[in-house]
């Protein structure tokens, strides 16, 4: 299982839960959390899948930042 970690400019717990259920539903076999309190407000992907591309557009459609960090 490779596992993706993205920059956003998620700063609320409402939000991240928000976006965390809808990348869920677009991608049910990928496991999606958030790290708020770090100062890039991560949001890690784990999938036997690459879907990190889909997962940046999915959340830039609901009006957020997203970055691969490499």
């Amino acid at each position: 299982m490779a596992v993706e970690i993205f920059k956003t400019d998620i700063t609320e717990d409402n939000a991240a839960s928000d976006i965390v259920l809808h990348l869920q539903q677009l991608f049910p076999k990928a496991n999606f959390n958030f790290d708020l309190q770090d100062c890039d407000n991560i949001l890690r992907l784990e999938s036997d899948y690459d879907i990190t591309q889909p997962t940046i557009a999915a959340v830039k459609a609901k009006g957020f930042c997203c970055e691969l960090i490499v």
